[in-house]
């Protein structure tokens, strides 16, 4: 059986990436493409344990070390026990969040080398990257209003200060720009069925996928 696809969507808080990685879903479903979706951090019974530590409590809970070394441990037992095997099944996998995001918030937001989470990844990782990594952008101001409206209580990241908001947005640009042969920029400023529209197009574009 041929291998499945991994697809990963980034993005800073409030892009919709929980919404579009459902109608994507949904869209490979109706092509007749088995897929699934999982997210990050968690995707796995260990993974999610560490994502409520990650999550919750005060914002200075962990340093920004901390941080990087519980996303690699929970992303390491996510890939193992649901990505991996999915894959190997023939099962697309779009995934809301992936390692961009512990590169933008770790590093470009709280100031960790690059290099150092490279080498982090690498190690954890290996040569394991996404297929296509689709990255919805939108300025933070208002990704930060949106989440507000959610009327969820923020977590330890959507209380973050707005300069390091911005720098998060400026990191996924700045992934982007480095690696354009993976990820595709989408505008998520407009309503729901255009963005998803757009990722429809990235998709055809990029692995030659008809969707509706």
């Amino acid at each position: 059986m041929p291998r499945g696809k991994f697809i990963t969507v980034e993005g800073g808080e409030g892009a919709g990436k929980s919404t579009q990685v459902a109608l994507l879903v949904d869209a490979l479903g109706r092509a007749g493409i088995a897929a699934m979706a999982t997210r990050e951090p968690g995707g796995s019974p260990g993974a999610e344990a560490i994502r409520q530590l990650l999550l919750q409590g005060e914002s200075e809970r962990w340093d920004a070390v901390g941080e990087a070394l519980l996303l690699y441990a929970a992303r390491r037992d996510h890939i193992a026990r649901t990505i991996e095997p999915a894959l190997a099944a023939g099962h697309w996998v779009v995934c809301d969040r992936f390692t961009d995001s512990t590169l933008a918030y770790q590093g470009y937001g709280r100031g960790l080398p690059l290099a150092a989470l490279a080498a982090l990844q690498h190690f954890a990782l290996g040569d394991f990257r996404p297929d296509l990594t689709l990255i919805l952008d939108l300025p933070a101001a208002e990704g930060l209003g949106r989440a507000a409206r959610r009327g969820a209580a923020a977590d330890r990241f959507e209380r973050l200060d707005r300069d390091f908001h911005q720098r998060l947005r400026d990191g996924f640009l700045a992934i982007a720009k480095v690696e354009p042969e993976r990820c595709v920029v989408i505008d998520a400023a407009g309503e729901v069925g255009e963005v998803h529209r757009g990722i429809v197009a990235a998709l055809a574009t990029r692995l030659a996928v008809a969707l509706a």
